[in-house]
């Protein structure tokens, strides 16, 4: 798929994570602007995804461990058809199927696990793409991973047991934006250097622009040929990305848009695809 396509798709989805939230009234728009390029790229490109068997044996496995940010997932799953897009508007209320956090009871195509405790998702990632090696199988597995989310200690026991079992199919995506909950990252709780980091632990690094489509191509592409050890993606990113309103604020996290700042937002994505 052509770049020129994946930036419309992207614009579409930032869209829908806009409509979705504010017709909610609750909900995370910060991290899921941030992670649209890395998800769109994903989906519509590299990983081995059927909209119309979202349980094909032979599919990538993509791991939400960030699981507030859903959003995201849900607008890009209704992009790809799995279900139907109306759907999106029942985001948070009871008995959607869209919850705030995803949710694989709720047996929504393309949710493969239940996450939102954070610091989870690696570790599953890891059993996923161990039990693929086992069974002698290509599948892939993709963990999407905020930067605040580094703070957790089961990230690194994960990290670790990955390199040890060379999972040369997982690949951990870090949305590096900068900010979580309660402000900059860097204050609450150092990361950096996460790039060194993952290579202390044995994985393969690479670092991108994590709104810059070629060189996520690129990032992903590189890691399918990576072999014997696991591949961490560190994608630098903006926070609230595409509503400038929203951009580097910490308390766009999980503050909502008021019906007149959602058509605002809805306009400048617009206007940014002429």
């Amino acid at each position: 798929m052509l770049t020129s396509d994946l930036k419309i798709i992207s614009a579409n989805v930032r869209k829908d994570i806009i409509k979705m939230l504010e017709s909610a009234g609750s909900g995370h728009p910060g991290g899921s602007l941030s992670s649209v390029e890395l998800v769109v790229s994903l989906y519509f490109k590299h990983m081995k995804f059927n909209p119309k068997d979202a349980n094909d044996p032979d599919r990538d496995y993509f791991v939400l461990s960030k699981g507030h940010v859903c959003p995201v997932l849900y607008a890009a799953l209704a992009q790809l058809e799995c279900f139907n897009a109306d759907e999106l508007h029942t985001l948070r209320r009871v008995g959607s199927r869209l919850q705030g956090h995803p949710a694989k009871d709720k047996e929504l195509p393309g949710i493969e696990v239940s996450t939102g405790s954070l610091g989870y998702g690696l570790s599953i990632g890891a059993g996923i793409a161990a039990g693929m090696k086992q069974a002698k199988k290509s599948n892939k597995v993709y963990v999407l991973m905020g930067d605040g989310e580094q703070q957790e200690g089961s990230v690194w026991e994960a990290a670790m047991a990955a390199a040890h079992f060379k999972l040369d199919n997982l690949c951990a995506i870090v949305d590096n934006n900068g900010l979580q909950i309660d402000g900059a990252t860097k204050d609450i709780m150092n990361v950096e250097s996460l790039a060194d980091k993952y290579r202390s632990f044995g994985w393969s690094v690479i670092e991108i622009d994590g709104h810059n489509l070629e060189k996520i191509d690129k990032a992903y592409t590189q890691f399918k040929a990576e072999k014997g050890k696991p591949t961490a993606i560190i994608a630098k990113t903006v926070k609230g990305k595409g509503v400038s309103y929203m951009e580097n604020l910490d308390e766009w996290h999980g503050k909502i848009p008021s019906k007149e700042l959602a058509k605002k937002a809805l306009e400048e994505i617009d206007t940014s695809l002429n």
